[in-house]
């Protein structure tokens, strides 16, 4: 969610340079295949200017689409996801995930019926011969375009936890709220409307949207931490150290990996 602008407290955008990182408007829709396309071309510009490329970040499936090659689906048509999130709305989780199982079962069988993204997501590819739980298991591969040192950056789960809850108070301290309100006065894409927080800031109060974004953050927060660990070839590094050793410890990694 950081290539949005607009919303650079919420996404935790970084003060340094940073390639891809607010480069589309709220109201723009984004996809995975559009951001492997850019990625693919920011690693290919930097690897031909002789530097090496950092990919930092994210969640499982657009950390593969910028390393692999993926074989994305082709984007929903029109109007697609809006008609399927009213039907899970209309008829509930249940119903809706029924329905996705009698389209795609191997998607019905890793999508829980409350998740309503997925399942929105799930049928969406359905309906375009596509599957959420493709026969190949494209997020666990070890392939990657060029050799690729992956790095995991591990904290004991306290500290975790209380990093989770500092960041969480102090979004708010630095006006969260402000930059929210902002961004919802204008358009705002389906896409960018899945922003972690969003609906939490926009609608509780100060105190009760602190309280469920940080409830909410740190189990996603353990659920990342277990996909972290599938990642084949990952290197295990203690990050509750100063960020020098870290960054020296990384290095040597990569010197050791040739």
């Amino acid at each position: 969610m950081q290539v949005y602008r607009g919303l650079p407290l919420l996404t935790n955008q970084s003060g340094f340079p940073a390639r891809l990182v607010g480069i589309l408007g709220l109201g723009e829709e984004g996809s995975v295949a559009d951001y492997q396309r850019l990625a693919h071309a920011a690693i290919d510009e930097i690897l031909a200017s002789g530097r090496t490329p950092i990919v930092v970040g994210g969640t499982g499936l657009y950390l593969r689409a910028a390393l692999a090659e993926l074989e994305l689906p082709p984007p929903p048509a029109a109007g697609e996801r809006e008609r399927l999130e009213r039907l899970y709305d209309r008829v509930g989780g249940e119903q809706a995930h029924a329905l996705l199982a009698t389209r795609d079962p191997a998607a019905a069988g890793v999508v829980h019926p409350n998740d309503r993204r997925r399942v929105v997501r799930a049928l969406e590819l359905a309906e375009a011969g596509s599957s959420l739980h493709p026969g190949q298991d494209r997020l666990w591969s070890d392939h990657t375009r060029y050799s690729t040192l992956i790095v995991g950056l591990e904290l004991p789960r306290e500290e975790l936890l209380r990093r989770i809850e500092v960041r969480t108070r102090r979004m708010f301290e630095l006006g969260v709220e402000e930059e929210v309100r902002r961004a919802l006065a204008g358009p705002v894409s389906a896409t960018a409307r899945s922003v972690f927080g969003l609906r939490e800031v926009a609608e509780l109060p100060r105190e009760e949207a602190i309280e469920a974004l940080i409830v909410r953050t740190r189990r996603y927060a353990a659920y990342q931490r277990k996909w972290m660990r599938r990642i084949p070839g990952l290197v295990s590094v203690r990050a509750d150290r100063p960020p020098a050793e870290v960054a020296t410890e990384i290095l040597g990694s990569l010197a050791g990996a040739g």
